[in-house]
């Protein structure tokens, strides 16, 4: 997997992009760490284990969670998955406005 930062500024939260290569041998030990994330899948499919559940991401997807749950994901493939990843390492989330301005 490659990322690629998309912030420069140290602490807050961290973008970043993902290309994934698909994978179809043993997936990846899941991990826990303090923060939390935010997924969205630009193009592919890609599996998120979170946990005991198993979530499929298509194209236009997004998925958050708290990064203490176990997680790992993987590119069942046969094409590259390319996603946007939003991780706040101080358990920071996302805030999504649902409302118009004014």
């Amino acid at each position: 997997m490659t990322m690629i930062p998309l912030t420069r500024r140290p602490g807050g939260l961290q973008a970043y992009k993902l290309l994934i290569p698909a994978h179809r041998g043993v997936t990846p030990a899941q991990q826990s760490h303090d923060g939390y994330e935010w997924l969205y899948v630009l193009s592919g499919r890609l599996d998120l284990l979170l946990g005991p559940e198993r979530f499929e991401l298509s194209e236009g997807e997004a998925v958050e969670f708290d990064t203490l749950t176990p997680h790992t994901f993987t590119n069942p493939g046969p094409g590259l998955v390319e996603a946007l990843a939003l991780y706040g390492e101080a358990g920071e989330r996302v805030h999504l406005r649902q409302e118009p301005l004014g």
